[in-house]
C-alpha cells in the first residue's frame, strides 16, 4: 500500500492512536495528555494540508478494505471530503487549547479528552467516507463518542440531556441505516460519485428512490437539526462550552448537514433529484427549519439555548442551498458549511468565557459584560454579526451567494426565507450586543471566578475566540484569495455541475 492509499487512512488514525493513549493517562499527568492532545491535532492538520495541495491538483487519495463480499470501508479525497476534514482539523486544533484551559481543575479529564479525540477520527472518517457504507459506520461511532461528552458533567441534568441526545441520534441512525442498506440491495454498491450514480436506473423503481431518500433525509435530519427532529439539539446544551463548540461548529450538526449535501450531489445527484421532485420538500423543510429556529433563539433567555437555536436555524442555509438547482446556490450551501462552523464555535467560545470567568449564563445577566470582558466581547460580536450577514464577514458571504443561487433558479420565495431570516437573526443577537457594550455593569456579577485585573480571563480561553472571529473576518475579507473556503466551494460546484 503506497503512501496516496493510506494517507486517508492515516489521517483518520492520527486522532484515534491519541485517543486511545489518553485513556490511559492519569488524571494528575497533565503534560503528558496535553502532548499526545496537541501532537495529534498538529499531525492531522500538517497530513490534511498535504491533502488539500494533491486535491487541488487532481491527486487521488483513497484507502479500502474489504470487510466482507460487496462490504467495502472506503476512504476518499475529494474536494468536498477535503473541506470538511480541514474545517474539522483546524477548529478541533483551536478548541484542543480551548478545552484545555476550560477544563483545568475538572475530574475525568482523561476520558474527557480520550472520548473528545475519538469523536473527532469520526467526524473526519464521515469527512473521507467514500461510500454510502462508510458513511453510515462513522456516523455511529460519530453517536457513541459524543454521548459521553454531553454526558461528562455527570449531573441530573446531563445526564437526561446525554439520554435524549442517544434517543434521537439513535433513532436516526437505523433510519439511515435501513435507507443505506435498501439502496445497496437496489443499485449495488454506492461509492460516492460525482454527479450521483442512479439517474441509470430504471423508472420502474423510482417510487422506491423517492422513499429511500425520505428514510436518508431522515436519519441525516436528526443530527442537522431540521424541523421537527431537533428536540435534542437545545437539551445537550448542559454540556461544557467545549462540547458544546464541538456538537454546533465542527461535529455533530455539521455531519448531518454534510450528509444531506453528500446524499443530493453524490448519490443521486442534483440534477437527478430535482426531476424526482426532491429538491422542493427539502427547501421547503430547511426553510420551516430557517424560520422556526430564529423564531425560537427569540424566546431564550439562557446564551447557550438561545445560540443552540440559532444553530437549528443556520445549519439549514446548507440544506437550502443543496435544494437549489444551480452552481451558485451550491457555492453558497457549501461555503456556509465552513462560515457557520467558524462563526458558532466563536459565539461557543464567549458563552463558555462569560460562564466561567463571571458566571454569567444568561442574555439578562450580560449588562456591561463588554466592558469587563471587552476582547471576548468584541468576538461575540464578529461572530452575531456575520451571522446576521453583515459584510464584510464571513456570514454576509453564505448569504450572498445563496440569494444570486435563487435569482438564478428563479426561487425568489427563498430571497423573502432569507430576509425574513436575516432580521430575525437581527432580533435576537442585536440586543444582546446592546446589552454587553451600553449598559452599566452590575455591582456584582452572578459568580466572579477571576478577578478584574491585567487579562480578562485566562489565555487559553481567551485567544480560541480571538483567532476564530479572525478567521471569520478573513473568509470574508479575502473571500477570493487562492485555498479560501469559497474559492474552495466554487471548485466542488465547477466538479459538480461540470463545465
Amino acid at each position: 500500500m503506497n503512501l496516496d492509499q493510506m494517507l486517508p487512512a492515516v489521517i483518520v488514525l492520527s486522532s484515534l492512536l491519541p485517543g486511545i493513549f489518553i485513556f490511559l493517562v492519569k488524571e494528575e499527568s497533565h503534560l503528558l495528555r496535553g502532548v499526545l492532545n496537541m501532537t495529534g491535532a498538529i499531525v492531522k492538520l500538517l497530513l490534511v494540508g498535504v491533502m488539500i495541495w494533491g486535491v487541488f491538483h487532481g491527486h487521488v487519495y483513497e484507502t479500502r478494505l474489504t470487510l466482507a463480499p460487496g462490504l467495502t470501508l472506503v476512504l476518499h479525497a475529494d474536494a468536498l471530503a477535503v473541506l470538511f476534514a480541514t474545517l474539522s482539523s483546524v477548529l478541533w486544533l483551536v478548541t484542543t487549547i480551548y478545552a484545555i484551559g476550560y477544563l483545568e481543575h475538572s475530574p475525568n479529564r482523561s476520558r474527557f479528552f480520550g472520548f473528545f479525540s475519538l469523536c473527532v477520527s469520526a467526524t473526519v472518517g464521515v469527512a473521507l467516507a467514500g461510500n454510502l457504507l462508510t458513511f453510515v459506520i462513522f456516523y455511529e461511532i460519530l453517536t457513541l463518542a459524543t454521548y459521553p461528552l454531553v454526558a461528562h458533567r455527570g449531573t441530573p441534568d446531563a445526564t437526561r440531556g446525554a439520554k435524549i441526545y442517544l434517543a434521537y441520534t439513535m433513532g436516526g441512525g437505523a433510519l439511515l441505516l435501513v435507507g443505506a442498506v435498501w439502496l445497496q440491495a437496489l443499485s449495488g454498491p454506492a461509492d460516492f460519485v460525482q454527479g450521483g450514480f442512479l439517474s441509470g436506473l430504471q423508472p420502474d423503481v423510482w417510487w422506491q428512490l423517492i422513499a429511500i431518500f425520505f428514510l436518508l433525509l431522515a436519519g441525516l435530519g436528526v443530527k442537522a437539526a431540521l424541523f421537527p427532529l431537533h428536540g435534542w439539539l437545545p437539551q445537550s446544551m448542559v454540556a461544557p462550552a467545549p462540547v458544546s463548540a464541538l456538537l454546533h461548529a465542527v461535529a455533530v450538526v455539521k455531519a448531518g448537514a454534510f450528509g444531506i449535501v453528500r446524499v443530493v450531489y453524490d448519490v443521486y445527484g442534483v440534477g437527478f433529484a430535482d426531476a424526482l421532485g426532491l429538491l422542493t420538500p427539502l427547501g421547503i423543510l430547511a426553510a420551516i427549519t430557517i424560520l422556526y429556529g430564529s423564531g425560537m433563539a427569540l424566546t431564550q433567555d439562557g446564551l447557550k439555548k438561545r445560540l443552540a437555536y440559532s444553530t437549528v436555524s443556520q445549519v439549514s442555509y446548507i440544506a437550502l442551498g443543496a435544494s437549489i438547482l444551480g452552481p451558485v446556490a451550491t457555492i453558497g450551501g457549501v461555503v456556509h458549511l465552513v462560515h457557520q462552523g467558524i462563526m458558532k464555535i466563536t459565539l461557543f467560545f464567549c458563552a463558555g468565557n462569560y460562564a466561567e470567568t463571571l458566571g454569567v449564563h444568561k442574555v439578562s445577566e450580560m449588562d456591561g459584560v463588554g466592558r469587563r470582558m471587552p476582547w471576548t466581547t468584541l468576538a461575540f460580536s464578529v461572530g452575531a454579526l456575520g451571522m446576521i450577514g453583515i459584510p464584510p464577514i464571513a456570514g454576509f458571504v453564505s448569504k450572498w451567494y445563496l440569494a444570486m443561487g435563487a435569482v438564478e433558479a428563479d426561487a425568489y420565495w427563498v430571497l423573502l426565507i432569507l430576509a425574513l431570516s436575516s432580521l430575525l437573526n437581527a432580533g435576537y443577537f442585536l440586543p444582546i450586543l446592546y446589552r454587553a457594550w451600553f449598559r452599566p455593569p452590575p455591582k456584582r456579577w452572578p459568580e466572579e471566578h477571576i478577578p478584574a485585573g491585567r487579562f480578562e480571563t485566562m489565555g487559553a480561553l481567551l485567544w480560541p475566540p480571538l483567532i476564530t472571529a479572525a478567521f471569520c473576518l478573513a473568509a470574508g475579507l479575502f473571500a477570493a484569495a487562492p485555498f479560501s473556503p469559497l474559492e474552495w466551494a466554487t471548485l466542488i460546484a465547477r466538479r459538480e455541475y461540470g463545465p
